[in-house]
C-alpha cells in the first residue's frame, strides 16, 4: 500500500488552496503579508498582492486538494535563492510569548508543521538548529531531506526535498513568534523571529524573572554523585574538578526544575581504616582526650600510618584484625573510625565553604547493610559466577569480570557501587544517575552500568529511563605539562590553592587603588569572588574531557575568556545603569524596549537564547557550553555599547532596559557556574 493516496492529499492550515511554488518569489515579513492579505482598501499607498495570491483568513482547518493542484510543488529544482512562504492564519494569542526556551517553542511550531505535511510518516522529530548564517534567519528546520529519503518512490506528492521544505514552511503555524519563513537549497526552512516578539521576551525576563525561560527536561529526579574525597586524605585537584563540574551540573539541572540529590560518596569504609585506627591507638593511647589534635594534618597522618603498615609486619597484622573488629561493630573501633571521619569532614568543609558548594554525604558505609541483599538478588537472577574463589559478574565487551565478592568473602568498590545504584533506583527513585569522576574510571563505570543492564535495573536502550551516565574529566596539569603538584612532588592542598587565588586577586585590587576606596569587608568580598570564580571558570570553560593547564596568571587575567574579564564586564553594565541616574526598577513596568539597531537585535536574540544553551549544557553534561554562551554574550554587549549610545540618547530608556536584561542573564550564568557576581570593580 502506498504511503500517500494518488487522488487527494490532506493538508492542514493551508487556505485557500494555493501551491507555495506557484507564487512568485517573495521576501516579505509575515506581518506585512498578513496586512496586505487582509486589507480591503484599494489605495495605492497600501501594500496589496494580486488577487490570485490573496489568502483567506479562516481558522485552522483541514482541507483537501488533488495531486493535480500540487503540480507546481512537484516540479522544479532547488531555487538559487531562498523563497519566502506565507504562513497560515494566527492560531495563538499574539501577546503570548510562551514559556521555556525559544528553541523549544520553535520546535513546537515545526512539530505541528510535520504533522500537517506528512501525517502518515511516523517517528519524525523536529530537527531545529540555529542558522549558521544570520542573514538567512534565526533558526533552521532541517527535516526535509530526511523526510524525502523516507517517502521517495512511495507516491508522495513531492518531487524533491525542496518541495518538502516548501510544504513544511507553508504549514508552520502563524504566530507572533515568526516574522519570516523562507526555503533555501534542498529544503532548508529558515525561520526569522519577530523583532516585536523578541522585545516581548525581554520584557518577560524583566517582569517575570529568568525562571520563565527555563527549559523542560524529560526527567524529574536526578542523583549527582560528585566530589567524593577519601576520608583521612587531603582533597586534591582531581576532587576540585569533580566538585566544580558536579556543582555546576546540579545548578543547571535545578534551574530546569529537576529535583537534584547532591550526593557526596566519600570513601569512608575499607581496609585502610584498620591501618588508620590501629595507628591512632598506638601513637595516641589517650586519643579521646586529645580530640582532633590526635589526627592533626590528615595527609601527614595517613602517610605515617602507611609507612608503618609497609615496614612493620606486626603492625600490619594488627591492622588487618582491626578491619574485622570495625566491620563487626566493636564500639571502640567504631568510635575511632567516627573521629577520623569527623576530622576529615572539617577539612573538606573548608574547601566546600570557599567554593560555596553544598552536598549531602552518603558515603560507602551508608550502603553496607544493603550489600548482602543486593548480592543475593543478583545471584537469584543467575548473574553471579565463581571465578578463582571470587564471586563475579561477566560483563559483555570486557576481558575481566566485575568482582562482586572477593576471595576472602569481603566486599569492594564494585559491591558498593552496585548497591548504591540499587538504592538510588529503588529507595531514592532516581530517573537519572550521574557520576562525576576522572576519565580513568571509565572502564569501572562501564562495567557497573552493563552489569546493571544485565540485572534489568537499566534498560538496554540508553535513551530510555532510568539511565546512568559517567561524566568523565581530564587531568589538571602544571606548566611543565605533568600532573599538577608542588615542587616537592606533593599533592597540592585545595585550601592553599584557593587561598592563593584569593590573595593574588586582592593584590591586583590593591594595585588598582581599591583598598583606599572600599571597606575591608568589600575588598575581601571582591577578592574572594574574583579568586574563587577565576579557579572555577578556568576549569569549566574547557571541555571537561580534556586536560587543562593550571596557571594563575592566565586565569586571573583581566583580558580574554576569564572570570575576571566577565565579572568586570558585568560591573561595567551596572555602572552604566547607575550613571544614568534612573531607577531601573521604575523603568521595568513602564519603559518600552525596542530593538532598532542591528547590534540591539543581535544582543536581544542572544539573550533570549539563554534557555537553549542551558538545555544543551545540561543535556550533554558540558558546562563549557554555558561558558561559551556567556563569553559570546559579553562580546555582543561590547558591540552594542560601541555602536549605540545609551546614557543621554533618545533611546536611553530602551537601551537601559537592554543593559539590565544583559546584566540579569549574566548574573544567572554566574549563578549556574557557581560564581558570585560583582556590581562594581
Amino acid at each position: 500500500m502506498e504511503l500517500y493516496s494518488s487522488t487527494r492529499i490532506a493538508v492542514h492550515r493551508l487556505s485557500p488552496l494555493l501551491s507555495p511554488l506557484s507564487l512568485p518569489a517573495l521576501s516579505l515579513p509575515l506581518s506585512s503579508f498578513h496586512r496586505c492579505c487582509s486589507s480591503s482598501s484599494s489605495s495605492s499607498s497600501s501594500l496589496r498582492l494580486p488577487a490570485r495570491l490573496r489568502l483567506a483568513h479562516s481558522r485552522s482547518r483541514a482541507v483537501f486538494f488533488s495531486c493535480r493542484s500540487m503540480a507546481a510543488m512537484e516540479g522544479g529544482g532547488a531555487p538559487a535563492a531562498a523563497e519566502a512562504v506565507a504562513a497560515p492564519a494566527p492560531v495563538e494569542d499574539l501577546e503570548d510569548v510562551g514559556v521555556g526556551s525559544v528553541r523549544q517553542q520553535v520546535v513546537n511550531l515545526v512539530r505541528e508543521a510535520l504533522a500537517a505535511t506528512v501525517p502518515d510518516v511516523e517517528g519524525l522529530e523536529p530537527q531545529v538548529a540555529q542558522c549558521g548564517n544570520p542573514k538567512n534567519g534565526d533558526y533552521q528546520c532541517n527535516n526535509a531531506m530526511g523526510i524525502w529519503s523516507k517517502i521517495k518512490g512511495q507516491g508522495a506528492p513531492f518531487k524533491n526535498p525542496n518541495a518538502v521544505g516548501q510544504a513544511l514552511a507553508a504549514n508552520i503555524p502563524r504566530t507572533s513568534v515568526t516574522e519570516r519563513v523562507s526555503v533555501a537549497g534542498p529544503g532548508f526552512v529558515n525561520i526569522s523571529l519577530s523583532d516585536r516578539w523578541i522585545e516581548k521576551k525581554l520584557h518577560q525576563l524583566l517582569s517575570q524573572g529568568v525562571g520563565a525561560w527555563a527549559p523542560k527536561l524529560s526527567y524529574k529526579r536526578v542523583v549527582v554523585d560528585f566530589s567524593s574525597p577519601n576520608i583521612a586524605k587531603e582533597m586534591h585537584v582531581g576532587h576540585l574538578r569533580s566538585t566544580i563540574i558536579g556543582d555546576s551540573l546540579c545548578r543547571m539541572l535545578e534551574y530546569c526544575g529537576v529535583d537534584v540529590l547532591r550526593r557526596n560518596h566519600v570513601g569512608d569504609w575499607g581496609t585502610q581504616f584498620g591501618m588508620l585506627i590501629e595507628y591512632l591507638f598506638e601513637e595516641f593511647p589517650n586519643w579521646e582526650e586529645i580530640g582532633d589534635q590526635a589526627v592533626g594534618d590528615l595527609q601527614d597522618f595517613y602517610k605515617r600510618a602507611k609507612i608503618k603498615f609497609d615496614v612493620d609486619a606486626a603492625f600490619k597484622d594488627k591492622a588487618q584484625k582491626a578491619v574485622v573488629l570495625l566491620q563487626g561493630g566493636d564500639p571502640n573501633y567504631r568510635a575511632a573510625w567516627k573521629k577520623i571521619c569527623d576530622v576529615s569532614r572539617k577539612s573538606f568543609d573548608q574547601v566546600y565553604k570557599r567554593l560555596n558548594v553544598t552536598l549531602e554525604e552518603k558515603g560507602e558505609s551508608s550502603y553496607n547493610e544493603y550489600i548482602p541483599r543486593v548480592v543475593k538478588e543478583l545471584e537469584e537472577k543467575g548473574l553471579v559466577e565463581d571465578s578463582e574463589g571470587a564471586r563475579v559478574i561477566i560483563v559483555p565487551g570486557q576481558n575481566i569480570p566485575l568482582i562482586l565478592v572477593k576471595r576472602d568473602g569481603g566486599f569492594n568498590y564494585a559491591s558498593t557501587d552496585m548497591t548504591a545504584m540499587w538504592y538510588r533506583l529503588n529507595e531514592e527513585k532516581a530517573e537519572v544517575m550521574i557520576y562525576v569522576t576522572d576519565v580513568g574510571q571509565n572502564q569501572h563505570f562501564d562495567m557497573v552500568f552493563k552489569a546493571a543492564k544485565r540485572a534489568g535495573w537499566l534498560p538496554a536502550n540508553e535513551s530510555e529511563l532510568p539511565r546512568a551516565r559517567h561524566v568523565g574529566f581530564g587531568l589538571v596539569l602544571g606548566e611543565d605539562g605533568k600532573r599538577f603538584r608542588t615542587r616537592s612532588s606533593e599533592v597540592v592542598r585545595l585550601v592553599d590553592l584557593l587561598d592563593e587565588a584569593r590573595d593574588r586577586s586582592k593584590q591586583g585590587l590593591v594595585e588598582r587603588g581599591r583598598e583606599g576606596e572600599w571597606s575591608a569587608e568589600e575588598l575581601e568580598e571582591a577578592c574572594q569572588a574574583l579568586g574563587y570564580g577565576a579557579v572555577k571558570y578556568a576549569d569549566l570553560k574547557n571541555n571537561r574531557l580534556t586536560n587543562y593547564t593550571f596557571n594563575f596568571d592566565q586565569m586571573l587575567d583581566i583580558r580574554g575568556n576569564t572570570a575576571v574579564y566577565l565579572l568586570y564586564a558585568h560591573a561595567r553594565i551596572c555602572s552604566i545603569i547607575r550613571k544614568s541616574g534612573k531607577d531601573i526598577e521604575d523603568l521595568k513596568p513602564t519603559g518600552k524596549l525596542q530593538l532598532q539597531h542591528p547590534s540591539e537585535r543581535a544582543l536581544g536574540l542572544q539573550l533570549i537564547r539563554f534557555g537553549e544553551f542551558v538545555e544543551d549544557a545540561a543535556t550533554d553534561l558540558l558546562p563549557n557550553v554555558l561558558c561559551e554562551y556567556l563569553y559570546t554574550l559579553s562580546g555582543m554587549f561590547t558591540d552594542f555599547y560601541t555602536n549605540c549610545k545609551v546614557v543621554g540618547s533618545e533611546e536611553e530608556v530602551s537601551r537601559l532596559l537592554l543593559c539590565e536584561a544583559t546584566a540579569v542573564i549574566m548574573r544567572e550564568c554566574f549563578k549556574l557556574l557557581g560564581i558570585k557576581p560583582l556590581y562594581r570593580l
